[in-house]
């Protein structure tokens, strides 16, 4: 998922990229930061200011493309240079000033005429900005209560479909921790992608899903601030057999 955060400089929109980036597990992509280091050839031309956006562009989408959260931060003043970024899955304007402090920006900046959120004002804080777009878009909150569950799923199943509607009556959030175990043994033939796959394809439309190391021991500590429970689903639940659905799978 890429978030591109617009707006005039000094609308906030590092601050409010900086908490968003923090609350989903993002990857946080500052203009000012890339201009001073892999793009310090380029200047303040609009053809340069294009190419900027391009390459924004580009390493926003490499970062999306596996498989990460990415908020992406800078002016991007006109159409041109939208259009030379790309369509983000959610565009934020931040129209909470009539200047900024530069005033070739000022005279160039075109409002946009499509975008997914806009914030007028400074009412509310970067926190509330940030929870805002979280609830208005469905996305995982990781400062949120959030009950996990941890397993191979070599494949996922009906079993498991199961566990997770019990876990998501806990918090209402459930991270799926997927095990790194390709390879490992016959049982573990499918990759993390391929897992996910099958979750999506299994009643999860958008999982929240995390690939873990081989994980085979937990320890807590007193007072830890979590639980551990068996949720008993009974036989029928109980007895479905990933081996069984392999051989039924081919896999």
């Amino acid at each position: 998922m890429i978030i591109q955060i617009i707006g005039l400089p000094g609308s906030g929109k590092t601050t409010l990229a900086v908490e968003l980036a923090d609350r989903i597990n993002a990857v946080h992509l500052n203009a000012d930061y890339v201009r001073s280091t892999i793009n310090s050839d380029l200047g303040f031309t609009p053809e340069d200011r294009i190419e900027h956006s391009r390459r924004m562009g580009e390493m926003a989408l490499m970062l999306s493309g596996q498989g990460l959260n990415v908020v992406v931060d800078f002016i991007c003043p006109t159409p041109e240079t939208r259009k030379a970024f790309g369509k983000p899955d959610i565009l934020v304007w931040m129209n909470t000033i009539t200047e900024g402090r530069f005033e070739d920006t000022n005279k160039m900046f075109v409002n946009p005429d499509k975008f997914d959120i806009i914030f007028d004002s400074h009412d509310m804080d970067k926190y509330q900005k940030a929870i805002w777009i979280i609830q208005k878009f469905n996305l995982y909150d990781w400062k949120s209560p959030t009950t996990l569950l941890l397993g191979r799923y070599q494949p996922w199943h009906e079993g498991h479909q199961a566990l997770k509607e019990k876990a998501d009556e806990r918090t209402g959030q459930t991270v799926i921790a997927v095990r790194h175990t390709q390879g490992t043994s016959e049982k573990d033939p499918l990759s993390y992608q391929e897992v996910v796959e099958f979750i999506s394809s299994n009643g999860v439309p958008r999982p929240f899903t995390i690939k873990v190391p081989n994980i085979t021991n937990i320890v807590y500590g007193r007072d830890v601030g979590y639980k551990i429970e068996q949720v008993d689903l009974g036989a029928d639940i109980h007895a479905i057999s990933a081996t069984q659905k392999r051989k039924e799978l081919g896999i």
